[in-house]
């Protein structure tokens, strides 16, 4: 199955599952996610609430471009500097992204469409987590 734009467009119910090994330390996000169609491609909005053991309830907000060519999807960052692209077919992994010295892999699962998944494993002297987060419908 090869998704294109049109089908994430819409509001989707988003829970992230988030592992920080260095901290010992877990959380969970719980919001919406909002595709809507800018240009040739779709802008991407989240937000919600998230709590880590112990802790106060954060607010949470992010946002990304993404951009579809025959082959893969661009995802950039809201202000347009490039994150990562994956492909449409297959298992699609994210090219590696290097932040500073911390380094991100990701992968998509899009198998049980429309309900579908992102894993990031993020290691480096900043940074060691996994999180994983789970898109549904609204």
């Amino acid at each position: 199955m090869i998704l294109g734009a049109a089908d994430f467009l819409g509001d989707w119910r988003i829970t992230r599952e988030i592992s920080d090994f260095r901290l010992r330390d877990s959380g969970r996000l719980e919001g919406l996610a909002r595709f809507t169609a800018e240009g040739d491609g779709l802008r991407y909005h989240e937000s919600g609430t998230l709590r880590f053991a112990g802790g106060a309830p954060i607010r949470a907000e992010r946002g990304y471009l993404w951009h579809f060519t025959d082959t893969d999807v661009q995802v950039a960052h809201a202000d347009g500097a490039p994150f990562h692209s994956f492909a449409r077919t297959g298992e699609p992994e994210a090219t590696p992204h290097l932040c500073g010295e911390d380094l991100y892999r990701g992968t998509y699962d899009f198998s049980a469409f429309p309900d579908w998944q992102v894993t990031w494993e993020v290691q480096g002297p900043r940074k060691d987590y996994r999180s994983v987060t789970r898109y549904r419908r609204a």
